[in-house]
């Protein structure tokens, strides 16, 4: 089994409204899968279907190869969390505010209480209340609540959401610290294009409820974000040109004389040579590199890309 979450089939509504629609997700062992959408779009949803905090209408979830029911609750040990924000208890240190955690989780190894503050660098602040906590303190002590029980899985909902750029940076370091030195599989969803980028190994992209793509980073690095642009005098003919000469399928028109290629293994030369045989003008061709950031407005605009 390779897979730590999936997601076959899941649709939730609320008050006959359509949150989520045949949401299908696959999650690796030991990856950092991002999931990005805009505000509103389900990500927070899926989260709890997953913890199974709201129920689905309809679709499968399976955790570590077990399949989450109605009554479930069991696979949670092996899940630490945060949805949403975390609370805490304001007029109590990090150190208290864990050792309640423990009690009620059924953890009785405070030596791990330590290890989890060193981990997240809140150590050493021991009279230090929570209330006193900067955004960024109270984040990195919801990680180290998270991760007390040593889960296999963390699910952070919009986790540096609202941070400094210092703050954004110290979670980052962080998450990639978890998932390479204990192998942790982390869900982590975000609106920040940039953050998700830094440190995602799979990407979730998700818009009204709908997944519209589930890639690779890779695979959006080698094969999605170098294009080539061509202006020509007939878009129709080149169309024809690229599809039945060069058999090249993954193109797409964008104006009355623009084509983006996105198949990188028919070069430049090779695209021009045709379309001048076949009597195409072509005015201009420039070859680009999108930003994810780019890549994912363009997703969202569009529904999917060709």
């Amino acid at each position: 089994m390779t897979e730590a979450i999936k997601l076959r089939g899941i649709n939730k509504s609320f008050k006959k409204q359509a949150v989520l629609q045949d949401i299908s997700m696959t999650i690796k062992k030991g990856s950092i899968y991002g999931f990005l959408g805009p505000n509103g779009s389900g990500k927070t949803t899926v989260m709890k279907i997953i913890l199974n905090l709201v129920k689905a209408d309809s679709g499968e979830v399976s955790v570590l190869g077990e399949a989450v029911e109605t009554n479930s609750y069991q696979y949670l040990q092996s899940i630490g969390s945060i949805i949403e924000y975390p609370v805490f208890y304001d007029t109590l240190t990090a150190e208290q505010n864990l050792e309640l955690h423990c009690n009620y989780m059924g953890v009785y190894d405070k030596a791990k209480i330590q290890k989890v503050l060193e981990l997240v660098d809140l150590k050493g602040i021991t009279n230090k209340k929570v209330k006193e906590f900067s955004l960024g303190m109270k984040q990195r002590l919801g990680i180290a609540r998270a991760l007390i029980t040593e889960p296999k899985i963390l699910v952070l909902d919009e986790p540096i959401n609202g941070l400094d750029p210092f703050g954004i940076r110290e979670v980052r370091e962080l998450l990639v610290k978890i998932n390479r030195e204990m192998g942790t599989t982390i869900l982590i969803s975000s609106h920040i294009i940039s953050e998700i980028e830094s440190i995602a190994d799979t990407i979730g992209f998700i818009k009204n409820g709908k997944i519209v793509r589930e890639v690779e980073l890779k695979e959006i690095e080698k094969e999605t974000l170098s294009y080539s642009e061509i202006t020509v005098n007939d878009v129709k003919k080149a169309s024809s040109v690229l599809d039945e000469h060069l058999k090249i399928r993954n193109f797409k028109i964008i104006s009355e004389n623009a084509i983006r290629i996105y198949e990188a293994g028919t070069s430049q030369q090779e695209i021009s040579r045709h379309l001048i045989l076949e009597g195409v003008e072509i005015y201009e061709m420039q070859q680009h590199t999108d930003s994810l950031e780019e890549y994912f407005v363009e997703l969202m605009n569009d529904g999917e890309k060709k």
